[in-house]
């Protein structure tokens, strides 16, 4: 038999979970998703990786939320609207930034060329060599968030798909007029695993029992996108199927932004710890292919990545991407503790 101060003991403790419980739903933040922290092996080894995503590490992360979607044109819109807000895209380059990207003695090229815009994909109209991506994609004066393909182009039917043409310190803007913060790389991996062992974040088969489960490439990348999942662009976020956590577009649709410096040796650094504790990136960036460039760490892959070209459309697959690049494929989304 229970004594009376036992079971009001218990009452009490009952009463404290449940109140906790309400009050952390009513904390939720509004489109966010809350990431458990734990600890997962991080990178792969597996043997048809790039090497960058060699060797895989144990890393170990606190708990925090995510949004739950790519940020979306509608959203960047009411902050564009609400502060003015101009993107790299939008701005007139300026030399002296521009020359520290290039190569000692670069000269200044003429003021006319010095013009706002950004990289947009052009597929090719033959089969090209896929060694060289200037072939599929072309600086587009009048190119940004708001003129996708260019100035005669607009939004229209695509406020809930995710913004594109943001470069490095764009992301970082939105993050903090909405009281948040990019995701680390760790972060953005962890919330995007499901099995480890697993190819993909959902399974071992790329479209399960002929299910597209992502915004890909179909076809003979760059040439022809068959839209077998119904897209040859962006889709609208929450198209595809949510990934075990309830967050969507994980894998494909945009590349999104981290806030790690991306770094060749990073990897085989955090490889000689036993466990890295919420690591957050490399101290500074570095790409041998090109090294005067400030680059960070985008994730998830696009609605590019084709099995003939760009297989980024696994959770491990991460590149470097220079700190003031804009493209067709190229978003985000925030994180918050």
């Amino acid at each position: 038999m229970y004594s009376e101060k036992f079971f009001l003991l218990i009452v009490g403790l009952l009463v404290v979970a449940c109140s906790a419980k309400k009050e952390s739903v009513a904390n939720k933040p509004e489109g966010m998703v809350r990431v458990a922290g734990g600890t997962f092996v991080m990178g792969t080894n597996h043997p048809n990786a790039y090497e960058h995503e060699r060797p895989a590490h144990r890393v170990k992360v606190d708990s925090y939320w995510i949004d739950e979607t790519e940020v979306t044109n509608q959203s960047f819109k009411a902050f564009a609207d609400a502060t003015g807000y101009k993107t790299v895209a939008e701005r007139k380059p300026g030399w002296d930034e521009l020359k520290k990207q290039l190569p000692a003695g670069t000269p200044q090229p003429p003021d006319s060329m010095m013009v706002a815009g950004s990289l947009v994909y052009v597929a090719p109209a033959d089969v090209v060599t896929l060694n060289d991506y200037a072939q599929w994609w072309k600086w587009v004066t009048g190119a940004d968030w708001q003129h996708p393909e260019g100035p005669q182009s607009n939004l229209a039917g695509k406020m809930n798909h995710p913004v594109v043409h943001i470069a490095f310190e764009d992301a970082q803007a939105y993050c903090r007029w909405m009281g948040k913060r990019l995701p680390t790389e760790a972060e953005w991996e962890f919330a995007a695993k499901g099995d480890e062992q697993a190819a993909y974040a959902w399974g071992d088969e790329l479209s399960p029992r002929g299910k597209f489960m992502a915004n890909t490439f179909q076809g003979s990348f760059p040439v022809k996108d068959t839209g077998e999942d119904g897209f040859t662009s962006t889709a609208p976020v929450k198209t595809f199927p949510p990934n075990e956590r309830g967050l969507y577009d994980m894998i494909g649709n945009v590349w999104e932004w981290t806030s790690d410096y991306y770094n060749i040796s990073y990897y085989q650094h955090l490889a000689k710890a036993e466990i890295t504790v919420n690591p957050k990136g490399a101290d500074k960036a570095f790409d041998p292919r090109e090294p005067n460039i400030t680059k960070h760490v985008t994730r998830g892959g696009s609605f590019l990545c084709a099995s003939n070209y760009c297989i980024n459309y696994r959770p491990t697959a991460r590149q470097g991407t220079a700190f003031d690049s804009g493209m067709s494929n190229l978003g985000f989304r925030c994180a918050q503790d």
